[in-house]
């Protein structure tokens, strides 16, 4: 988890640091389908609940798979980020209660760009895919569940457009068949070593 999401993170402060000043993205009719609301910070927030239980809760054969999907993942938004910035106008948030107050402690750490491809989305997909068993469809339905209701925080907090979230989705699917692809070649390779 250190290695695949703490890079994720490197990546992500990098290209905001690098990067120069965002194209502004402007929202389309998914998006103002969606009213705003602070409220939806909580659900926003579970995602980091959802990372580390993807780690921890997944087949042990799936960590080095989770590990370089988000690698991976990472490098090619950090890679958008750089070449083609983005951001949003984002709504003012005024609330007295204490969904507004954490909503404005996340919009004063967050970065204002960094919005094209997603990286909450793409990394929400591939904790969900790293548990999804197919076996079990209570528990894989719940977390399909979990990952479709923190896609709908990302817009209605108006951290993300739609169109953030579905390349983010592609780039997640993407990398991560490319790492699955890849894995046998790679113990194969640890094998013959042995």
């Amino acid at each position: 988890m250190l290695v695949g999401w703490g890079g994720v993170g490197v990546v992500y402060t990098l290209s905001d640091r690098w990067q120069g000043p965002g194209t502004v993205m402007q929202p389309g009719v998914i998006d103002r389908m969606i009213p705003f609301s602070a409220g939806g910070i909580w659900l926003y927030l579970s995602f980091f609940l959802l990372i580390p239980a993807g780690y921890l809760f997944c087949r042990p054969e799936k960590l080095r798979w989770l590990t370089a999907s988000m690698l991976l993942t990472a490098l090619v938004c950090g890679a958008v980020y750089l070449l083609w910035p983005t951001t949003l106008i984002y709504p003012h948030n005024s609330g007295p209660g204490l969904s507004s107050q954490l909503l404005a402690q996340l919009i004063a750490a967050d970065s204002t760009q960094n919005c094209l491809p997603s990286l909450h989305m793409a990394l929400s997909l591939l904790a969900v895919w790293a548990l999804y068993q197919r076996k079990q469809r209570w528990r894989s339905g719940l977390l399909i569940l979990w990952g479709a209701l923190i896609a709908f925080s990302i817009l209605q907090l108006r951290r993300h457009l739609f169109i953030d979230l579905v390349s983010g989705a592609l780039v997640a699917i993407l990398c991560g068949w490319i790492c699955q692809r890849a894995a046998p070649a790679f113990c194969f390779a640890r094998r013959e070593r042995q």
